[in-house]
């Protein structure tokens, strides 16, 4: 039998522990959603059994999450596609025009990562005011947008910097256009490095209560997040139902890392090793 080196035992040791650091408020979340609340205080980290999933029933029905999860899921979607989209484009264009100039544009998007987009909230506000989206589910797109086009500029353009430039010369070759290229040629190629972006954008779009609660204030149109805030109460908050909330909105985000994971780690490893 082959002896494990102190070195690996301790890498398993230290990946195993920070995987209990990272599981266990989400352990606790979910065995606290299927709980009578007297019993979250009596035994919070215990399971409960039977369990009982009163709280989902009534968050999903009564409390509208139906359609709360839908504005989301609208807003997340499309956030993501057209970050994808213009990024792509963006990161293209960058990639193929060395300059001064596409140089400077390409610091303008980096510096968008170092400031926060919260700090113009006021005259975001107006902007948005000023399109006659407020009270919308539509007001959070173009700020979305905002917000993960920097990120989505930066990766993409040092992946599609990394790609073998036989390849689109020989795609000029054959006589194709830029957007045939784009299209055919590097997108399929930045799979990895689009789940990257992807993911990196999906929490902060599909966890934001900063924008929806400044932004919206009619009920048909709060999105998830959201209408979880609104359960809690001023004197008493049913701990049951929020927990049961907050595990319904994590259910996207596991399964989107789930289906991409592979590729965002390719995404994330891409020049790390040359071969």
């Amino acid at each position: 039998m082959k002896k494990l080196k102190l070195s690996t035992v301790a890498t398993y040791g230290i990946l195993i522990a920070w995987s209990l650091v990272v599981l266990f408020p989400l352990y606790t979340m979910v065995i606290n959603a299927v709980k009578p609340q007297r019993e979250i205080f009596r035994n919070p980290f215990l399971p409960y059994w039977p369990p009982t999933f009163e709280g989902f029933q009534t968050v999903w029905n009564a409390g509208r999450f139906d359609l709360y999860f839908r504005n989301s899921l609208f807003v997340t979607i499309v956030s993501l596609a057209l970050i994808i989209l213009l990024g792509s484009l963006a990161a293209y264009a960058l990639a193929m025009w060395r300059s001064r100039w596409s140089t400077v544009i390409y610091i303008f998007f980096i510096a968008g990562l170092m400031i926060p987009i919260r700090l113009g909230t006021i005259n975001i506000f107006q902007i948005i005011q000023s399109m006659g989206l407020t009270d919308s589910v539509f007001s959070l797109i173009p700020v979305y947008i905002a917000m993960g086009l920097p990120i989505s500029v930066f990766v993409l353009t040092t992946f599609i910097r990394g790609l073998p430039g036989d390849l689109i010369d020989a795609a000029h070759v054959d006589g194709a256009g830029e957007l045939r290229i784009y299209w055919s040629v590097i997108m399929p190629l930045i799979r990895p490095a689009v789940a990257t972006v992807v993911i990196f954008n999906l929490i902060p779009v599909w966890n934001d209560l900063w924008f929806p609660l400044i932004f919206i204030r009619a009920e048909d149109q709060r999105t998830v997040i959201l209408g979880v805030s609104l359960l809690f109460g001023q004197y008493q908050t049913n701990w049951t139902r929020i927990l049961s909330a907050l595990s319904m909105a994590a259910i996207p985000i596991l399964i989107l890392y789930l289906l991409m994971s592979k590729q965002f780690i390719k995404g994330l490893t891409a020049g790390a090793v040359k071969g």
